[in-house]
């Protein structure tokens, strides 16, 4: 098996030491803007506030 250097995720050109996985600052920051308007998702149905409070504190059984 050989090692083929992976690309960006974002844009497909060669990762960059300082900035990997992506090739870039402006990469990394596109990705981290598709994350903060949903542009990615996590399969599964969506938790209500109580569900990540519970996760949060801890289910005590009050």
């Amino acid at each position: 098996m050989t090692d083929t250097p992976r690309s960006c995720p974002v844009c497909g050109n060669a990762r960059s030491e300082n900035t990997a996985p992506f090739c870039s600052s402006r990469c990394r920051d596109r990705d981290l803007a598709r994350w903060f308007n949903d542009g990615y998702a996590v399969p599964g149905p969506a938790a209500t506030p109580e569900d990540i409070a519970r996760e949060v504190i801890g289910d005590r059984g009050d």
